[in-house]
């Protein structure tokens, strides 16, 4: 209340406060509207049509209720798929029965929002989204899954659960939108107490904004899209979007370090916080200002960011907001390679005059987006097109089987994007770039919504895939990629893998003195004894190369159970006796025993 008497004048209620609730209203039930098996909402899917055709069903994206001619065709002649031959999905998921702590049960009784045992809920709240996870949901099982789930509806909540799960000997589990790729949220396989996984989504409400210094002060549990509905309300942005702004949330971002498309413009996570409330076992722990910088010893608030869970349970954060932005444009720019895309995006971070996003991807990637085109529907686009095509290759001399494309998002006031924009083509000239226009921007940005839904598309004919992530200095960036990809080749072809893997890459934040890398891989798996054995040791050799060349262990993903392996490389011998000691320090019991980091 103290704050609030201070603020008193600055502060900005919510204007339909008491009229309507304060996010987007949905079923308080996620499954209601996320998949059981799989990514995203229920009713958009890639699928085929009676034509054959492949088709995203819904309306919620850019090319939603559209066909996509050219997609299937790609999808049969790159990556082998035989639409003839489906593996669907198991229609029930198997799980367990639940070991139950009654004790912990009438402790928490009338104390909590809701408690549930609800067979599909506990399997959905005790997976993230690696391919590894997706494969067990639709052909086999988790080999452990939470016991209980437990929603909580604000601070004083959490801390009651906490409490009572450390006087009768509980595991805890935070959960907030259930979209990591790390294997952070898979239930150890050895853990014999009750696993409660702590919901934190219905914690989800800006409490205050603050206009006149710009933060605001929100709970963990809002998805990223709810977060940013609601501040618009004030005319602020947050601008933290990463690939899964849909579905993650607030605590997540805390918990991963994680980063976001536009991070130019706004910052990663850490850029953006300026105070994180955490519930531990031993108290709640919280900074005692949120003034833009303090110099009191170590910051405790940098333990919580990047603790993925291990140490306590994010409630509440202050973060910085923007004024909405004024402009917002999309642009693409075609280069006659990779290499020379590369050069380019290190002269951009040199300019220090950064659009919001800048992406580079391969040729590879640039083809698979040319195959989600939508069948066009006038004869002046498809002329259009034809033309496009005719002036790299036959005008300016381009090999349409090399090229590479930057796409941009252009965010901020008319000045600035302006100023941005100059400066932009000023350099992509340098490099013989050709400037491709909005929409093709604008698509590159929208494939980044789809590439997990392609994926489960992928699942249902015997084809597996998956993304990683990592940053390198700029010395490093294409050697890193070729390695990688090399590497990635060579291990499929000792383990059997028949048809050629496709792999694929493309840098997706600028920085100083580096970049950050995504790298995609997938292959057809028929013939292959134990396939997802089989990718995990191939995703663990590409792991290794990349961190052979020059890149690290992750830029936002973070770690979890899936990269634990990889930490000594990381942090050092003396860095994991530190990690271990603070968690020790914070956690004597191990409530908190996911089993991520170390």
């Amino acid at each position: 209340m103290e704050r609030v008497a201070q603020l008193s004048g600055q502060l900005l209620p919510n204007p339909l406060a008491g009229k309507e609730p304060r996010v987007i209203p949905r079923s308080k039930n996620k499954l209601d509207w996320f998949k059981d098996k799989g990514w995203g909402f229920r009713d958009t899917e890639f699928s085929l049509n009676k034509e054959g055709h492949v088709m995203l069903t819904g309306s919620r994206y850019l090319f939603s209720g559209y066909v996509l001619p050219e997609l299937r065709p790609w999808a049969e002649k790159h990556l082998g798929l035989d639409i003839g031959v489906k593996t669907p999905a198991q229609n029930v998921v198997p799980v367990d029965p639940p070991i139950l702590n009654e004790d912990f049960l009438a402790a928490i009784r009338g104390k909590v929002d809701e408690v549930s045992t609800d067979p599909k809920l506990r399997v959905h709240h005790s997976h993230g989204h690696t391919m590894q996870e997706i494969f067990a949901l639709r052909h086999g099982k988790l080999a452990r899954a939470v016991d209980v789930i437990v929603f909580v509806t604000e601070h004083a909540q959490v801390e009651e659960v906490v409490l009572r799960a450390v006087e009768h000997g509980v595991a805890v589990i935070p959960y907030g939108g259930g979209t990591n790729v790390t294997h952070a949220l898979l239930v150890p396989e050895n853990e014999r107490r009750c696993v409660v996984s702590l919901d934190v989504t219905r914690m989800n409400k800006v409490k205050w904004v603050d206009r006149k210094n710009m933060k605001a002060c929100v709970e963990a549990g809002i998805i990223g899209r709810d977060l940013e509905a609601e501040l618009a309300r004030y005319g602020v942005v947050c601008g933290h979007e990463p690939d899964s702004v849909e579905f993650s949330s607030l605590g997540g971002w805390v918990a991963t370090r994680a980063s976001g498309m536009k991070k130019n413009s706004y910052g990663n996570i850490d850029d953006i916080v300026l105070q994180i409330k955490t519930v531990t076992p031993r108290g709640t722990l919280i900074r005692g200002s949120d003034s833009p910088r303090i110099s009191s010893g170590p910051a405790l608030d940098e333990i919580v960011l990047g603790s993925e869970g291990t140490l306590g349970v994010v409630t509440e954060v202050i973060i910085k907001v923007r004024d909405a932005p004024e402009v917002k444009e999309f642009d693409s720019i075609v280069f006659p390679d990779f290499d020379t895309g590369v050069r380019f995006m290190h002269d951009v971070a040199k300019s220090r005059l950064w659009p919001a996003s800048i992406r580079l991807v391969d040729n590879t990637q640039f083809q698979f987006a040319l195959a989600l085109k939508p069948l066009e529907n006038s004869t002046f686009k498809v002329f259009k097109s034809s033309m496009q095509k005719f002036f790299l290759s036959k005008i300016k001399g381009f090999d349409l089987s090399k090229i590479a494309v930057v796409t941009i998002v252009y965010e901020g006031s008319a000045r600035l994007v302006e100023s941005q924009q100059e400066s932009i083509k000023e350099l992509s000239a340098r490099y013989g770039g050709i400037h491709a226009g909005g929409e093709a921007g604008e698509r590159g940005y929208f494939l980044t919504f789809m590439i997990a839904y392609l994926r489960d598309f992928a699942f249902d004919y015997s084809y597996i895939a998956e993304s990683f992530e990592t940053s390198a200095s700029w010395t490093d960036v294409t050697t890193l990629c070729r390695n990688v990809q090399n590497r990635i080749n060579e291990e499929c072809r000792k383990r059997g893998v028949k048809k050629t893997p496709w792999v694929s890459y493309r840098v997706t934040q600028v920085y100083d003195t580096g970049a950050a890398i995504y790298i995609y891989f997938g292959f057809h798996y028929q013939g292959v004894p134990d396939a997802v054995q089989t990718y995990s040791e191939i995703e663990d050799a590409a792991r290794e190369e990349i961190l052979k060349s020059g890149g690290c262990i992750s830029h936002h993903h973070g770690v979890g159970k899936l990269r634990k392996k990889f930490m000594k490389d990381s942090v050092g011998d003396t860095g994991v006796r530190i990690l271990e000691g603070v968690k020790k320090a914070f956690d004597p019991n191990n409530t908190f025993a996911n089993g991520n980091l170390v």
